[in-house]
């Protein structure tokens, strides 16, 4: 079984899809065999070029109108000077919008197609016209739609109709070397509550009042890692002195930056794709403190701290409980990391694999 998947995305971009796609598809031992692609970044070295995607020179990336339009061209173009039909059996979609899902079908019209979403698709078609053209298309031709969680495929259906037997449920999972081996934590400090913010800033993920409300809290210190300009536009907009940045870490950093900590807080506004960040915090033996929204009510139910980030006093009220019973953080990072143990990276790679195979 052949199969080519990629994202429009320059090598080195964060975000949850880019991490699924190197952990799923990439290097020698990828456990999904694939031929990748991303964007080629004007700054990549050599060094990083090595085991890398193939790294496609398309420039003037949109994302609406005929600018859109015009870059999916230029990418169909290159996806079909790059890659060779008769090569593959089945083509992966990352996303069900962006230029590498509409490019790709595209490029390759006559190979099935299995789409994966995340949650930046769903927001995208439902705030932007020519997303969700993209997303109505790619929903009536892909063989198969996979899911991470049940949320997912209810806005989904929100968005578009879709036949239920098209809808496949595949969580997203974490590295089985995770579960197998975390790291060693580091003992907790009593009296102080070391809380950690990990991933993107965006809007719906985290605001700046809530960010510097946590920060400004006695007894509470709060760590954020983040890419390097999304925390800089926040703290443009609130005073952020309060806050330990660490930077945008690489996965492992990530993993020893968990052992540090002794909560982990997800105040995401808006629904979840699934909430990798909080399922690797809890292999890792790290509580997580979540806002309940879809998605992550799902994955995470009650082997997480489910809290109101929109009532700062509230908030205020329940992180110096946290801070004041250590039993309790003990008890939630124990049901975590069970937790944890229902998504092995290995389960999501088999069944994306016996996917393709059914829709060859």
């Amino acid at each position: 079984m052949r199969i080519l998947t990629g994202i429009d995305l320059p090598l080195g971009s964060p975000g949850g899809s880019v991490e699924l796609l190197r952990d799923i598809y990439g290097g020698p031992d990828s456990l999904v065999p694939a031929d990748t692609f991303m964007l080629d970044p004007a700054d990549v070295t050599a060094i990083e070029k090595i085991n890398s995607p193939v790294l496609l020179p398309v420039t003037g990336k949109a994302v609406s109108g005929d600018g859109f339009w015009s870059y999916v061209d230029r990418l169909t173009s290159a996806l079909t000077h790059e890659f060779t039909a008769a090569d593959y059996d089945v083509l992966h979609l990352q996303h069900l919008t962006f230029g590498a899902t509409a490019a790709l079908p595209r490029a390759f019209p006559a190979i099935p197609q299995i789409a994966l979403v995340h949650g930046t698709d769903l927001l995208y078609a439902t705030e932007n016209r020519t997303q969700a053209d993209v997303l109505r298309e790619t929903a009536g031709s892909a063989a198969a739609i996979v899911v991470p969680t049940g949320a997912m495929a209810d806005r989904l259906r929100q968005i578009t109709p879709v036949a239920p037997e098209r809808i496949v449920s595949i969580p997203w999972g974490v590295p089985d070397r995770l579960i197998a081996q975390p790291p060693e934590r580091i003992q907790r400090r009593p009296g102080v509550l070391r809380v950690l913010y990990a991933g993107r800033l965006t809007a719906e993920k985290a605001t700046s009042q809530i960010i510097s409300a946590v920060a400004e809290l006695d007894a509470i210190e709060l760590a954020v890692a983040a890419p390097l300009a999304e925390f800089a536009a926040l703290a443009e907009r609130a005073d952020l002195s309060g806050v330990r940045y660490l930077g945008w870490l690489s996965r492992e950093a990530l993993w020893q930056e968990f052992t540090q900590h002794d909560l982990l807080m997800v105040p995401s506004l808006k629904l979840e794709a699934f909430g990798l960040v909080t399922v690797e915090a809890q292999a890792c033996g790290l509580p997580v403190a979540y806002q309940p929204v879809p998605g992550l009510i799902e994955v995470l139910g009650d082997s997480a701290l489910a809290v109101d980030f929109g009532d700062i006093d509230s908030l205020s009220t329940r992180l110096g409980e946290f801070n004041a019973s250590p039993a309790r953080l003990d008890e939630t990072a124990a049901a975590g990391f069970a937790n944890s143990k229902r998504f092995p990276l290995s389960r999501t790679a088999r069944e994306l694999s016996e996917l393709s195979r059914d829709v060859m």
